[in-house]
């Protein structure tokens, strides 16, 4: 009694071990390469599989997702400047099935190589250092997405043969030597102070043009301003002796009078102006005419000497 019970127990554990065992479920993106002694046998896909227990095993279990792997590396460029670079590389196996299994990215990833990923940073290490010393440090920083590319297109082809697909390889960040980023710092500074030295210059040379340009057009029409003025006065002058003379006034009695009109008028134009202090008049107004003859003898004295 005591016998059967012990070996219904160890019956009941060996098949829940063999359950266990060929009972397995493989996950959303993933892949299992199933040996069946010790020699590939199959690999299967997301879902619930069952295998031959203690003859077949479970090798590896494979991610079809997309991986990142991020690494740095030193180069130099043309022109002797060494550098930093830090990498990043986005890679997936190869989701070809091939004519049969063993051609295909699952069965390679697993079988061709021992270290893919590291394989695999080498590839890529290699191609920079090739590529790198054929461009200047400014190139370096201004076509470092087209090196990539290149550099991306060549390592594809040598990952395909070991079942991975280069999805994409950027060059994160360039790091350059303390000494460097000074002097390239200094350049660029001393690039902007020249510029911005050149449009002060162009603004103050602006500035004097249009001041220049306003002025001599002001000066225009202050000249025009002028001009009119003397018309209208010389029309207002000769509209005058005209009235005088209707009058009665003879032509050299009505230029009398007017050359006084004009002195009177100077008078009391100083006299209003406030710009001087003190006039000096005769004490009488027979001297205050003879001031006015000796205008007139000075005016007639000018009129000779013009002939």
């Amino acid at each position: 009694m005591v016998g059967g019970l012990v070996f219904f127990i160890i019956f009941i554990l060996v098949i829940a071990a063999i359950i266990k065992d060929g009972l397995f479920v493989v996950k959303q993106q993933h892949a299992v390469i199933i040996e069946r002694l010790g020699k590939f046998n199959r690999f299967v896909g997301a879902g619930f599989h069952v295998k031959i227990p203690f003859f077949e095993r479970k090798a590896t279990t494979v991610s079809l997702r997309t991986m990142k792997n991020g690494f740095s590396i030193d180069v130099k460029t043309e022109d002797n400047v060494t550098i930093g670079l830090d990498i990043s590389a986005q890679y997936h196996v190869d989701y070809s099935l091939g004519n049969n299994p063993m051609e295909s990215g699952i069965f390679k990833s697993y079988y061709m190589l021992q270290e893919p990923v590291e394989q695999m940073k080498d590839f890529i290490t290699d191609a920079l250092r090739s590529s790198i010393p054929t461009y200047s440090l400014d190139e370096v920083f201004a076509k470092k997405d087209d090196i990539a590319k290149d550099v991306n297109a060549t390592v594809s082809e040598q990952m395909a043969a070991y079942g991975f697909t280069l999805v994409s390889t950027l060059i994160t960040r360039i790091s350059l030597p303390k000494e460097v980023e000074d002097s390239m710092n200094q350049i660029n500074s001393a690039q902007r102070v020249r510029l911005a030295a050149q449009d002060l210059a162009e603004a103050d040379r602006i500035k004097k043009v249009t001041e220049a340009l306003a002025e001599a057009e002001s000066m225009e029409k202050a000249g025009e301003g002028i001009a009119n003025q003397r018309k209208a006065i010389a029309q207002g002058i000769k509209d005058s002796l005209e009235t005088i003379k209707e009058s009665g006034v003879t032509p050299q009695e009505a230029n009398e009078l007017f050359m006084f009109t004009q002195w009177a008028d100077m008078m009391g134009r100083f006299a209003e102006s406030g710009k001087g202090s003190t006039v000096v008049l005769p004490n009488d107004f027979k001297s205050t005419a003879s001031m006015f003859e000796q205008m007139l003898a000075a005016g007639a004295a000018n009129e000779e000497s013009t002939k």
